[in-house]
């Protein structure tokens, strides 16, 4: 059972393709119907996390053509009936103008679209939720950064192109493994990962990575999703594992600095 049911029309899914205008999914957009209905779940089950007696500011950095983003407003703002507030933030300027005349076009007052880049933007101070798909490399850790520094309550993050590490790795017990090519580079991805979620919960997040949708679709399909308690985990054994492999990655950078940034004051 979909959260987006087939058969009931849904007017950003016609204008992007994935829905005819009877409500039927056109066969070749199946797979984007599948995807945005799985994203919809993880958003489903973070909805205790979110309080619905004030507007929730929710950033989507990267968001690209918007599927997911118009899914999140509609569900949240016209289905759930949550005062939302949500920025999209790509660097594609004819993106933004073409998602910005669609909002319009629908009535959606509070989905604005910006042309910009992740490490700079500074148009809000508070934000409940940041939502990052499929940004490239570092730039998930910029916009990981960014959530940890507004006290975000939820993170959703769909990482992609982890190159950063497999530059770095260097380990002589792993050489027989990391000889090879394409298993360092599947391995520098899914370390990547995992240091990611580590250094959420070194700064006060519960944090699971799970299937986003099926490989055979994508093999881009963890999701890191981090929910704020304000319990820290002891980050000693990630540090020992980043000095025994040798790696420095972004986001361990980022947050510690804010951290030493924030002791200073």
């Amino acid at each position: 059972k979909y959260v987006l049911e087939e058969g009931v029309p849904v007017p950003f899914l016609q204008d992007l393709g994935v829905m005819t205008q009877d409500g039927k999914i056109v066969h070749a957009k199946f797979d984007k119907f599948r995807q945005i209905n799985r994203f919809l779940e993880f958003i489903e089950d973070i909805l205790p996390e979110l309080d619905k007696g004030r507007e929730l500011t929710i950033l989507d950095f990267g968001c690209g053509k918007s599927y997911l983003t118009f899914a999140m407003y509609y569900y949240l703002h016209e289905l759930k009936e949550y005062d939302i507030r949500i920025i999209g933030l790509d660097l594609k300027k004819d993106v933004i103008r073409h998602c910005n005349e669609l909002s319009e076009k629908y009535g959606y007052e509070k989905l604005r679209f910006l042309e910009g880049d992740i490490a700079d933007y500074t148009g809000v101070n508070k934000v409940d939720m940041v939502v990052t798909l499929h940004a490239c490399d570092t730039a998930t850790d910029y916009a990981l950064a960014k959530a940890v520094g507004w006290d975000a309550k939820v993170i959703l993050s769909v990482p992609c192109c982890q190159h950063e590490l497999n530059r770095q790795i260097k380990n002589e017990m792993l050489e027989p493994v990391l000889r090879y090519g394409i298993l360092k580079e599947r391995m520098s991805a899914l370390i990547t990962d995992a240091v990611r979620a580590d250094l959420l919960e070194s700064k006060g997040y519960d944090t699971q990575i799970l299937e986003f949708i099926d490989m055979e679709h994508t093999p881009k399909n963890l999701l890191i999703r981090a929910v704020r308690t304000g319990k820290r985990s002891d980050q000693g054994k990630v540090e020992k594992m980043l000095a025994a492999l040798n790696i420095h990655p972004t986001l361990d950078r980022l947050l510690n600095e804010k951290e030493q940034e924030g002791s200073v004051r």
